[in-house]
């Protein structure tokens, strides 16, 4: 379930206007995509994405997600969601950070078993509220 989640959440943030880019292995379009398919029978649950903004986007994005829960976490069957720069990255620089390719507004996002449709739309209406002016 979390296989199908993770790719169903992930091609939703390929639409989504605020997302930049999507790191997620089950996608075609990533770079690591040929190799995964040959050793992997699903992707995993665990995807990131970086939004325009930057981790002001973050901070006003991430409270507005009911389903998600924050956490410094790789995930257990509820997702989970949370910031590099605030989580496992947090005693890099931003230089160190941006050396390393992970950008200040990057997310990770654990998806979990619940029915995909609450967690889009979750994602959705938090998305929705996001202040016009830090869309650039």
């Amino acid at each position: 379930q979390q296989n199908e989640n993770a790719m169903k959440v992930a091609q939703y943030l390929k639409t989504n206007e605020w997302v930049e880019d999507v790191f997620y292995p089950g996608l075609e379009d990533h770079k690591g995509h040929a190799i995964a398919k040959k050793q992997m029978k699903g992707f995993g649950g665990m995807l990131s994405f970086s939004v325009k903004g930057g981790l002001e986007t973050v901070h006003h994005l991430l409270p507005q997600m009911k389903l998600a829960k924050k956490a410094a976490s790789l995930g257990c069957v509820q997702t989970i969601v949370g910031p590099p720069r605030t989580t496992s990255h947090v005693e890099c620089t931003p230089e160190e950070r941006a050396a390393m390719g992970i950008p200040e507004g990057l997310i990770r996002y654990s998806a979990g078993i619940e029915d995909i449709d609450d967690l889009i739309n979750d994602l959705d209406q938090a998305f929705k509220k996001l202040p016009k002016e830090l869309y650039v």
